[in-house]
C-alpha cells in the first residue's frame, strides 16, 4: 500500500502495490474487475481498477525499493 498526501490541493492518493502487475491484472479480470491498460511511470507500472461507485483505485508494480 502507498499513500501520497498532498498539501497543495487537499487531494490524497491511495495505491495498492504488487510484485507482479500482469498476474494481478489477470486475476482481477478473471474475477470480473475492469482494469485500465497498464502504463509505465518513472516509479513503476500502473493500472487503475474501476470501482462500482465510479471511482478508480491505483495498483502498481514499483521500480523503487519498498520501505
Amino acid at each position: 500500500m502507498a499513500i501520497h498526501p498532498s498539501d497543495e490541493n487537499d487531494m490524497h492518493e491511495f495505491y495498492l502495490m504488487t510484485d507482479d502487475l500482469d498476474a494481478e491484472m489477470a486475476e482481477l479480470t478473471k474475477a470480473g474487475a475492469a482494469c485500465e491498460e497498464a502504463s509505465q511511470q518513472a516509479w513503476g507500472r500502473l493500472t487503475r481498477i474501476k470501482l462500482p461507485g465510479g471511482g478508480t483505485l491505483g495498483l502498481y508494480q514499483p521500480r523503487h525499493e519498498r520501505p
